[in-house]
């Protein structure tokens, strides 16, 4: 078997585990299977610059600071540390505050992304993604290959403007510019069926999304976001700071089929409004 497949199947089993978890669950992380802990990395030298002068964001880069998947270290996955830089929780105009609260457990898995096979969306692809993905840049674009479903994006960074009447779609419309060493991408035009976490975080078709991406050493790149929707929130929200490491590893195939997941969720919904009656 694979082996990053079999640390994807471990990651599976732990999120099914946090919506029914038994009581006699186990640690996953203490089976021998597993690989030794990988260690955070070094910063590594300068990051490499193209011929224009910018840092070149070029790689194949994993969540956390090893580089890597390690499932008997969950915490080295992590994007960011909360207790080092808590991330406020966005916020919500009263009306969605209260559709959100209204949203069972069953409407919640019913709408997300990966339930339904979907895109994740922007900025999804980078928030709640777990898996690799691959930056290729040139003079005038970043192309930014996900892992995850095979998802892609390819993001003008030559100053250009955004189209004056885009259709929306599931990571949008999205133009780039430089900021010093920082790439700063603007995405609007992004498709309502995303959303921006997975506990009913939705987006309306005024949702604008900044996000900054900078590479301060070799082996790092760190990502942040705001989010503007003056629909939906009372103010913007910012993103604490995240790492990705660099990696020289590739991507793997990953596509969601045949699922039935959905199928499922409406089965068990149906049957608790019919209890509820």
């Amino acid at each position: 078997m694979n082996r990053r497949f079999g640390q994807y199947l471990v990651l599976l089993a732990a999120a099914a585990c946090l919506l029914a978890p038994p009581a006699s669950a186990q640690n996953p992380a203490s089976s021998p299977s597993f690989e030794p802990k990988l260690k955070a990395l070094p910063k590594g030298g300068p990051a490499p610059r193209n011929k224009e002068g910018h840092p070149d964001l070029s790689g194949v880069w994993f969540p956390g600071t090893t580089g890597g998947f390690d499932v008997s270290e969950p915490a080295a996955q992590r994007q960011f540390d909360p207790k080092v830089t808590p991330e406020e929780r966005p916020s919500f105009q009263p009306w969605a505050a209260e559709k959100i609260k209204g949203m069972t457990e069953v409407d919640l898995e019913l709408k997300r992304a990966s339930v339904n096979c979907e895109p994740r969306g922007v900025p999804g692809m980078f928030t709640i993604n777990p898996y690799p993905l691959k930056f290729v840049q040139t003079a005038t674009e970043l192309i930014q290959l996900n892992e995850l479903n095979n998802n892609w994006r390819v993001i003008p960074i030559d100053g250009r403007k955004h189209d004056p009447d885009p259709d929306p779609t599931f990571n949008g419309d999205s133009v780039g510019r430089w900021e010093g060493d920082t790439l700063v991408i603007e995405t609007i035009a992004i498709d309502e069926r995303t959303w921006n976490d997975f506990v009913g975080w939705f987006h309306s078709d005024q949702e604008r999304v900044i996000e900054r991406i900078s590479r301060p050493s070799e082996n790092y790149l760190i990502y942040q976001v705001t989010i503007e929707d003056p629909k939906v929130l009372t103010k913007p929200w910012t993103s604490a700071t995240r790492q990705w490491t660099l990696s020289h590893d590739k991507l793997d195939e990953y596509y969601c089929t045949n699922n039935r997941e959905p199928e499922q969720y409406q089965l068990l919904k149906e049957q608790q409004e019919r209890q509820g009656k």
